[in-house]
């Protein structure tokens, strides 16, 4: 289809003056609005106003300028269709065959702080989708452009053809349909969360596309890394990476679980992560001491692991963190002397995040199942020392109950059934994702060895019988935390006065599938 005339209405204005100019060489007509129009003219760019196509003015502060059959028409005429072709010579009418629009800056409104309900409705674009969706509709014959990006290969086609062929027309249709979606679900989303509609009859989300990945969990698994439009701060979606191979599928889920642990705690901390479970997890009072406990807590699967911290990572800590295998390093940044030290791994994947703030509302979480999807709350809940009750005859001491704190972070992200073995600020055994609770003991009190004596022990759910304590007992552990809430905690409570053992109830569970 030979393009002879255009409309151009655009907000981001990237690109668009040098676009036009090749238009007008090609002798395209250009049509604009408002301060597109102003930009193009003051560019020495000859063009249409819209008032002179509708015969009626620019009204309503700009909200009304489009809206009108001389556009539309020109857009959705079937150019082969007699009857629509009769009509349009009957009313005057003139085919537009290139739409060049993009949509008021709603997302942008929305993310400034304090941005206000009257703020975000003024920048709801109604007559730039309308136009685009027209076009896209009638694609076998009008070519439509929302993106800057293809802007080259347009102008290339009109160049050589005069036109735009229907493969090009087509995939440019679905692009401003897949466009006009988005940019209605981040409206719908907005919209509802105002008025407190937190899980609407109909969920419509959007996400943007950070990269495509060369596989997924495994090499025959086709895979992609998609972002939210507003993510929060400090996430993998938005981190800079600094060094390294490109992101695999499992690299990113690994990032994101060790990424979740670190920003429990607000003291320096770090976290080593092996097939989303953590394997090692250290404080103290440099991010170098929490590295070391970190490693401590596992030097075996740390390696080939993926640590995250919370403080910028400094010279002293990238030495020892050069020493071992890890996929990934992540930190709030790095210092240059750090960086240095660590670039010196050509495949050491470095990403910088960012400071965040500790998160006072959760974020959507959707886990697809076949033909659904599940939507909850991320699990943000914190709890103090105000919030545990003891049960047992012995109170938990100073530094046991800071252990206890410390333990009950962790174990909060651990795949249930889930047991962790903490003392001295560190990590010592970790069981993860098994079938009976007593099973998931063992595994931890096993990998501690004889450092279980005078540890603690978090579990993320409640003991439905005694033997858990009784393993723990036997393991020298001398106070744990869990959820309590069983029928049988009595049970359980009696089993660690038996021991000694200070048992504290948080009233929280936290189970991870």
């Amino acid at each position: 289809m030979t393009i002879k005339r255009a409309i151009i209405s655009v907000s981001d204005k990237t690109g668009i003056v040098e676009f036009a100019k090749e238009l007008k060489q090609q002798g395209i007509e250009i049509i604009s609005t408002g301060g597109t129009a102003r930009m193009l003219q003051e560019a020495g760019i000859e063009v249409t106003g819209i008032s002179e196509v509708t015969g009626f003015p620019e009204i309503m502060d700009g909200r009304v300028k489009t809206l009108h059959p001389n556009i539309h028409s020109g857009l959705l005429a079937v150019r082969d269709n007699e009857t629509h072709v009769k009509q349009m010579e009957e009313l005057d009418l003139k085919p537009i065959d290139l739409v060049v629009v993009n949509l008021y800056p709603f997302r942008e409104t929305i993310s400034k702080p304090g941005v206000t309900l009257e703020e975000a409705i003024e920048n709801i674009d109604i007559g730039g989708p309308t136009m685009l969706r027209a076009a896209a509709k009638n694609n076998a014959y009008v070519t439509v452009v929302v993106d800057a990006a293809d802007y080259d290969t347009v102008l290339e086609q009109i160049k050589q053809n005069g036109g735009v062929n229907q493969e090009t027309r087509l995939r440019l249709a679905a692009k401003v349909f897949r466009h006009t979606a988005a940019y209605d679900a981040l409206i719908a989303e907005y919209l509802s969360k105002k008025v407190g509609e937190d899980a609407p009859d109909q969920l419509t989300v959007t996400f943007e596309k950070v990269q495509d990945l060369r596989y997924g969990e495994n090499p025959h698994q086709k895979a992609a890394f998609y972002r939210r439009p507003l993510p929060s701060q400090g996430n993998i979606s938005r981190a800079k990476q600094r060094h390294g191979k490109e992101l695999s599928y499992n690299n990113i889920n690994d990032a994101n679980a060790a990424l979740s642990i670190v920003k429990e705690f607000t003291e320096p901390a770090v976290v080593a992560v092996k097939h989303t479970n953590p394997c090692g997890v250290g404080i103290g009072t440099t991010i170098k001491e929490a590295y070391e406990k970190a490693y401590e807590a596992d030097p075996v699967s740390i390696f080939g692991g993926i640590v995250a911290a919370n403080r910028p990572i400094d010279k002293d800590t990238a030495l020892l963190l050069k020493e071992i295998f890890l996929e990934i390093i992540m930190a709030p940044s790095f210092t240059d002397e750090a960086l240095e030290v660590l670039q010196s791994k050509k495949n050491l994947r470095l990403l910088e995040l960012g400071e965040w703030e500790t998160r006072v509302e959760p974020e959507p979480r959707y886990t697809s199942v076949e033909g659904g999807l599940l939507v909850q709350d991320t699990d943000i809940k914190q709890i103090s020392e105000a919030d545990l009750e003891v049960v047992t005859e012995r109170k938990p001491t100073e530094d046991e109950m800071k252990q206890l704190l410390f333990a009950w972070k962790v174990v909060k992200h651990v795949k249930s059934n889930a047991i962790v073995l903490a003392k001295d600020n560190q990590t010592l055994g970790v069981g993860a994702g098994q079938m009976n609770r007593v099973g998931a003991a063992r595994i931890a009190i096993e990998q501690a060895g004889d450092r279980s004596r005078g540890a603690v022990l978090a579990s993320d759910a409640f003991f439905p019988m005694p033997d858990t304590v009784e393993e723990a007992g036997k393991a020298g552990i001398t106070a744990i935390i869990q959820p309590g809430g069983s029928i049988r905690d009595e049970d359980s409570i009696k089993e660690a006065n038996k021991h000694g053992i200070a048992m504290v109830f948080t009233g929280v569970r936290h189970f991870k599938h």
